[in-house]
């Protein structure tokens, strides 16, 4: 009996270590994109981190919560296979916000092995130029 329950435990471990390693995991390029210094008649900016899955199990975006309404992400939902690359392309748009320095949260919920990941995007804006 007592050889029983060695063999269980002993496979249910092994069957948790084997299933934790099997995680997606994002490394990005950047984590922060300074889009510079713009006039305020120009007001929208484009911003896209690339990152490459470098766990083992394919990353799936659930979803991608952003700090401000000014703040638009896009970005593809379907699977991103270990070893390939993905990206997430924010729009700033500044129109009717104040001018001088911005720094807008995106947040990635995803089934990485850190299942949050905070992106920034930052710039700029000038008065009446």
């Amino acid at each position: 009996m007592k050889k029983f329950f060695m063999a269980i435990l002993l496979m249910f471990i092994g069957i948790t270590m084997a299933s934790a390693q099997n995680q997606a995991e994002f490394k990005f390029d950047q984590i922060t994109i300074n889009v510079g210094t713009f006039p305020e008649s120009a007001p929208v900016k484009k911003a896209v981190y690339t990152f490459t899955n470098v766990g083992n199990a394919p990353l799936v975006i659930n979803d991608v919560i952003v700090s401000c309404g000014c703040t638009i992400p896009k970005y593809d939902k379907r699977p991103i296979a270990p070893g390939q690359k993905g990206s997430i392309e924010v729009t700033y748009n500044g129109q009717g916000k104040f001018e001088g320095h911005f720094k807008k949260s995106i947040t990635i919920v995803s089934n990485a092995k850190t299942e949050k990941t905070r992106l920034y995007i930052e710039g700029v804006m000038e008065k009446g130029k």
